[in-house]
């Protein structure tokens, strides 16, 4: 879709539906950032209006299911952790999985949320799961402090290598988007799809390694198990801050391989149903 834009009244714009399987608008995109600003803004703001705690529960959150696990995991279940204190190992994970678990789930209600203004205007209706997902870097610099305050505590301190958790952030937020162009797209026409993300989600924290160590499978299966993309992550944050086995290069590789596949895709597939969004929702 191409919007042009003219101060000669004389001048018609024309506004024209997606064919088939084109090539998302990047520059489009772009042109309305200011448009995604508001739109992540908006979405911060709703999310803690009229809450009692405010944003403190973005930190509740990864810092609850960290109380929980380090008592039935760590405690009770005698889970190995790498050599580090159970807490900080699970809560090190849970701060890039809680980023892309919130993103995913609040992409797919997105677009239904925002109906009235899908009726209404044009613009790139990408915009829209995009500032859902960016909303949550608010809740994870929040975390990442309380996660910083935890290093302290148990007295680790990362090297050069916490440098490697801005790629794995993105490579977070790229799953994240990435699914969540596919079901937001499909939750336009099949509401089910909402009832099943949580499901979904819980099964992914159990397929991720945020409870137990991915050192407790065998190569070549721990490397294969790198098709789910947040092991690259969770793997990586956890080497990179934790200093917990070697990087974990070929399980990186394939993990960034999936999340790319998940977020092309998913923006062709968004891309060509985009133009029925309007009529449907």
């Amino acid at each position: 879709m191409a919007v042009t834009t003219t101060d000669t009244p004389a001048e018609v714009t024309w506004i024209h539906a997606s064919r088939g399987w084109s090539i998302p608008d990047l520059g489009e995109l772009w042109r309305f950032r200011e448009l995604l600003y508001f739109l992540v803004w908006r979405d911060v703001k709703v999310r803690y209006k009229q809450t009692a705690l405010g944003a403190a529960w973005a930190i509740l959150q990864p810092f609850a299911t960290m109380l929980v696990f380090s008592l039935f995991f760590g405690r009770l279940a005698r889970m190995p952790s790498d050599g580090v204190p159970y807490p900080v190992f699970a809560f090190a994970a849970l701060v890039p999985w809680t980023f892309f678990a919130n993103g995913l789930t609040l992409s797919t209600q997105s677009l239904v949320l925002s109906q009235n203004l899908l009726k209404k205007v044009y613009f790139p209706r990408l915009a829209i799961p995009l500032a859902a997902v960016l909303s949550g870097g608010v809740d994870l610099a929040l975390a990442m402090g309380v996660l910083a305050g935890m290093l302290a505590f148990y007295g680790i301190a990362p090297g050069a290598e916490a440098l490697w958790i801005v790629p794995l952030l993105l490579l977070a937020l790229a799953t994240s988007l990435g699914v969540g162009l596919w079901l937001s797209a499909l939750n336009v026409r099949y509401r089910d799809v909402g009832y099943v993300v949580p499901f979904l989600v819980q099964l992914w924290l159990f397929a991720t390694p945020i409870a137990y160590p991915s050192s407790l499978l065998a190569e070549p299966w721990r490397t294969v198990y790198g098709i789910n993309p947040m092991v690259g992550v969770v793997e990586g944050f956890r080497w990179a801050l934790l200093g917990t086995g070697a990087a974990p290069g070929g399980a990186l590789a394939l993990s960034s391989l999936a999340a790319a596949a998940l977020l092309v895709g998913g923006a062709f597939h968004f891309r060509r149903l985009e133009r029925t969004f309007a009529d449907v929702v």
